[in-house]
């Protein structure tokens, strides 16, 4: 028996109402502050997420599904949505329209990473990105659209942790604070973080391993090195979120995962925060277009697991009820009245009315448990008898008593029913 591979997910009928409550609930949150969608290709060139994410990142260095095309091209799966989504804008020419361009997506995530709780190696994210204005005001609109979908999905006790990772004119500066301040403590780092001391010391902040997350601590602070243009977008966000009723946290660890970040940097966290417990997050990416190969296009986004988003709805105890309603059941109840079942099913779709329709002959109580178990309201039944009398008989499944009705009047009568009208 082939099984599906390993860290992906089949998504079944049951879940499919909770996923359907999560894109939709975003894309109403989008559509209320003018976000429009866009979709890009599965596939990208390699040097997209190459260019962009950082060479010494887990992501560029093992977790991308990067493979040669026919004609030699390096190819990847989708890796993250940013860069995907400021190559299409570039690509495009967005930047002729009024700025900021504000877009949003639903699409699938490719990682090769180890499965674990809420993170597959093919999960699903909502995301958004505003493009072609650096003004901190942006920054506080994309991160209320992501708090207020969390709000709307009954997701309430988040905590929003926030800093500044400044410009990349002052990034040396402070990168080489972290290196001497670590360098003494190397024996004390884990193999991961050593290697990250002469690679990217920034992420040193991030480790999940208690013991350097404990050493990072007295690790200088971001916000020391910030200029002061950088400073004075930091304290106008602080600002605006408080203008908004957004209250936050300051995270000095805070630095994200992928190297194309400057500026703002966010994410969103459960009260029982784990190691892998981020349910979103995101930043300002200011210099991204230029690292492949375009003119400056200041921007800011963020992307949320859909699988990490459902855990939280479980954990907040929201359900979804499921949106699927059928009207009615047609049951023939003879072999010459399935045509004529699967004729009036038909009608009744054509007019609105969700039908479910048996597709053999048998029983009145088969049919009727069959009807009930689809959640029908009504059950439509058609036999020899009704087919040589020009008649269908109507049995209400809410117990009131069964009526018959001519052929020619059912489809108007059936929808009468289901308004409600006697």
């Amino acid at each position: 028996m082939i099984q599906r591979p390993r860290g992906t997910a089949d998504r079944l009928p049951d879940v499919a109402p909770a996923w359907r409550l999560v894109s939709e609930t975003f894309q109403r949150q989008c559509e209320l502050r003018g976000f429009a969608p866009i979709s890009t290709p599965t596939i990208e060139r390699t040097e997209l997420f190459s260019r962009t994410t950082g060479d010494a990142t887990d992501l560029a260095q093992k977790e991308m599904y990067s493979f040669q095309d026919r004609g030699g091209d390096s190819l990847t799966l989708r890796s993250e949505g940013t860069a995907p989504v400021v190559r299409a804008y570039v690509q495009n020419g967005l930047h002729n329209l009024p700025q900021p361009v504000k877009l949003y997506y639903v699409t699938s995530i490719f990682r090769y990473d180890r499965p674990q709780a809420g993170r597959y190696r093919e999960h699903h994210q909502i995301g958004a990105e505003a493009l072609g204005d650096p003004s901190p005001a942006v920054d506080a609109e994309v991160i209320d659209l992501l708090w207020s979908t969390y709000r709307a999905l009954g997701i309430d006790d988040l905590r929003l942790e926030l800093n500044s990772l400044g410009d990349p004119d002052t990034r040396p500066a402070y990168r080489q604070a972290l290196v001497d301040y670590f360098t003494p403590l190397a024996d004390r780092l884990d193999s991961e973080s050593r290697e990250r001391l002469t690679t990217n010391p920034l992420r040193i902040l991030d480790a999940k391993n208690p013991a350097v997350a404990d050493l990072s601590k007295g690790a200088p602070q971001s916000l020391d090195y910030l200029d002061e243009p950088a400073l004075d977008h930091f304290e106008e966000l602080k600002e605006l979120l408080e203008a908004l009723d957004i209250s936050y946290t300051i995270n000095h660890r805070l630095v994200r995962g992928l190297d194309y970040y400057n500026r703002t940097v966010f994410e969103f966290v459960p009260p029982d925060a784990g190691s892998q417990s981020t349910v979103g997050g995101g930043g300002r990416y200011d210099y991204l277009a230029e690292m492949i190969g375009a003119s400056h296009v200041p921007g800011v986004g963020f992307g949320s697991g859909i699988e990490r988003v459902l855990l939280n709805l479980e954990r907040c105890g929201t359900t979804a009820g499921d949106s699927r309603t059928i009207g009615a059941y047609v049951a023939p109840l003879s072999d010459v009245a399935v045509a004529h079942a699967m004729r009036l099913a038909r009608q009744l779709r054509q007019a609105g009315v969700a039908v479910e329709c048996g597709f053999r002959a048998t029983s009145p109580r088969s049919h009727l448990r069959r009807a009930s178990r689809s959640q029908a309201r009504l059950a439509i039944l058609i036999g020899a008898r009704e087919l040589e009398r020009g008649v269908v008989a109507l049995k209400p499944l809410n117990g009131a008593a069964q009526v018959e009705v001519r052929h020619c009047d059912a489809v108007r009568r059936i929808q009468e029913i289901l308004a409600g009208d006697p």
